[in-house]
């Protein structure tokens, strides 16, 4: 008996050695949208460390920040190409292809941060971004959450949309598309090529992201005002993509890797941006901008402007319909308890007492 368990110990040593020899290394390229310079590059590389960490080595994925393999605007098609096996982006830039990326991106005057993190995690989102990049070859993955875009640098203090009209403006997404529509010459260009095309006057007014993702890009330089609220992206919601015939050579243990990856990353981002958001907003202070907020008929302008728009556009698109209707399902249904826990807003203690109860 002694020798029978002696022999099954030194069997069970054996394969274990072997598996750890010999287990199948996978070694994939992950293409981005961004430049080395955009905080999100970091975001990439956390989630190819992480998903390192967690597979212990079997899945390892090198980061190609946007022009090392393929163009920014080029990512999705790359993947789906087989070009790399991931990409990561803001989905809103392939609305060309479908309305509906932009949905799973950001919609104007639609959920916050926090509010997409549950819909997609929680509710129906992963679900339909699943039929939506699954016809296009593509697996879609969680790639983090950075919050409310802060507005539009102006040379001039702008609190009314109308004195935007005339003015070249780069923005992305549906607000391209609705300022459009209210008079708006609108450029949507690449992050890495906004400050050039803003210091020689090319554009007039630029936009890219949140506080934090922003503040390298050095606009403040430029323009010393900001039109706030970001009321065109209330968040920026990203993604992983992965090509199919890729996803579906990997064994599903590193599959299950790459989606408990994918989550973490998305909260990892959320944390990470909302601290840094704040500090960013002192710096930006400091160097002498200032936030000029729109006006409440301005914004009901907008609101109204973007309904009109989005109703068109679900007329066209039966998929779009139903992802916005899962989005205004859960809005809904969420504004209820939003109402009721409001009103104990996390201030200093007084401003609270001078009447700041409310974000």
């Amino acid at each position: 008996m002694k020798r029978f368990l002696k022999t099954l110990l030194i069997a069970l040593f054996v394969i274990f050695m072997f598996n750890q020899v010999y287990a199948k290394t996978y070694r994939w390229k992950l293409i981005t949208t961004w430049p080395t310079g955009i905080p999100w590059h970091e975001t990439v590389l956390h989630f190819a460390k992480t998903v390192e960490e967690l597979s212990n080595g079997e899945l390892k994925i090198k980061v190609f920040p946007a022009g090392s393999i393929v163009p920014a605007f080029q990512v999705f098609d790359a993947v789906r190409n087989g070009v790399a096996e991931m990409g990561h982006d803001w989905p809103g830039y392939w609305k060309g292809k479908d309305q509906a990326f932009v949905a799973f991106a950001s919609v104007p005057f639609g959920m916050n941060n926090i509010e997409y993190s549950i819909w997609l995690m929680a509710g129906d989102g992963m679900k339909l971004a699943k039929e939506l990049y699954g016809k296009y070859g593509l697996v879609p993955l969680l790639g983090g959450n950075s919050g409310q875009e802060m507005g539009f640098f102006t040379k001039k203090p702008i609190t009314e949309v109308s004195q935007l009209k005339g003015m070249k403006v780069r923005t992305v997404g549906w607000a391209a598309d609705i300022l459009k529509n209210m008079g708006v010459s609108v450029t949507p260009l690449p992050g890495g090529e906004i400050y050039l095309a803003f210091e020689r006057g090319v554009l007039d007014s630029a936009e890219f992201s949140t506080p934090f993702i922003t503040y390298p890009m050095g606009f403040q330089e430029i323009a010393k005002n900001v039109m706030v609220p970001g009321w065109h992206q209330t968040a920026v919601q990203l993604m992983f993509e992965v090509n199919k015939r890729a996803y579906d050579k990997l064994p599903d243990h590193l599959k299950k890797v790459l989606e408990v990856a994918s989550r973490e990353t998305q909260l990892w981002d959320l944390a990470r941006s909302e601290y840094n958001n704040a500090k960013a907003i002192e710096k930006y202070l400091k160097e002498g901008v200032k936030f000029n907020k729109l006006s409440d008929e301005s914004l009901n302008e907008l609101r109204k402007t973007t309904k009109a728009y989005l109703d068109n556009l679900r007329k066209q698109s039966p998929f779009l319909d139903k992802v916005l209707k899962s989005q205004e399902d859960f809005i809904a249904e969420y504004s209820k308890w939003k109402d009721l826990r409001s009103g104990v807003s996390a201030y200093p203690y007084q401003e609270y007492i001078n009447g700041k109860h409310y974000e």
